[in-house]
């Protein structure tokens, strides 16, 4: 359940889009990764802390269907409290995983229609001579934007959410036993279009970009503000509507920066290619940083 809005995540799967095999998540059988690289299968993970213990007859009488379960949350905010601690911990796994073999992973970040995907369509076709590209592409339902993503050139799989408006870290780690990324690799992992509730799981990547059209508004950053202060840089996307829309650019980078003032902006095009090489280019020093830090 998230701990904003309260969906479920029912119904969500994980689709491997280069051979066509799809798995349900939420439930054992599908493998995942640790840090030493390798990849397991694990049961499916109880957070109960004890052991029912229960027989063909139980065993023990049930009070009106009710479990005495010690460790059960007693409030909206200890159950939120204990959903963010555990993706927390599976956050904390995927980061260690993603050291381990140099993969720089980047989160992905708007509302919808914000042009995420043909922006990555774009940064695609541009990298993808010169090196490897992995997508792990979020959306409720459907393939459509990971078949656009694999079209383009990147190793994709597709993570649909069913219910759910974001994703966690057991989602990006049961991805990534499909994606399997290679050592060096750069990762893009595109969440679901939402302001709100993608900017409080951490996935355990290095870096959180977050995207907003021009057609959305300058007033977003102080709108939804957590969206704004969790990232490390905003794309200023859609410049080529300038002309068509009432958007102050200058407006909105002040905006940004009044929630968080470390916040790097760049205006850019996906459609016409303006400001994509600046984009590129902080996307190679976000990978020196890390050789240079975290990967040494």
């Amino acid at each position: 359940m998230c701990a904003t809005c309260g969906c479920g995540g029912s119904g969500a799967t994980a689709t491997d889009l280069q051979t066509g095999e799809r798995h349900a998540l939420g439930g054992a059988g599908l493998p995942h990764k640790h840090a030493d690289s390798t990849w397991h299968v694990h049961d499916h993970d109880h957070d109960h802390g004890d052991d029912h213990g229960h027989g063909d007859d139980h065993g023990h009488e049930h009070d009106q269907h009710h479990h005495d379960h010690a460790a059960a949350p007693t409030s909206v905010v200890e159950l939120n409290l204990r959903i963010l601690e555990k993706n927390d911990r599976a956050a904390e796994r995927n980061r260690a995983w993603f050291m381990g073999r140099e993969v720089l992973a980047l989160n992905l970040m708007s509302g919808p229609g914000a042009g995420k995907t043909t922006l990555l369509e774009r940064t695609i076709a541009d990298l993808k001579d010169r090196r490897r590209l992995f997508v792990l592409e979020g959306d409720q339902a459907t393939d459509r934007d990971g078949d656009r993503i694999k079209a383009a050139g990147a190793t994709a799989v597709q993570i649909n959410t069913g219910s759910g408006c974001h994703l966690d870290a057991e989602m990006v780690a049961r991805g990534l036993a499909l994606l399997k990324p290679e050592v060096g690799a750069l990762l893009f992992i595109e969440n679901v279009g939402n302001l709100v509730c993608p900017a409080l799981f951490d996935l355990g990547e290095a870096r959180r970009v977050a995207i907003l059209s021009v057609t959305e508004g300058d007033d977003k950053p102080l709108k939804y503000p957590h969206m704004f202060r969790a990232a490390d840089l905003l794309l200023l996307n859609k410049i080529d509507l300038l002309a068509h829309v009432d958007f102050d650019v200058e407006r909105a980078i002040e905006r940004a920066r009044e929630v968080n003032p470390a916040i790097e902006v760049l205006p850019v095009s996906a459609r016409t290619g303006d400001g994509m090489p600046a984009w590129e280019a902080w996307i190679a020093r976000a990978e020196q940083d890390a050789r240079a830090g975290a990967f040494a």
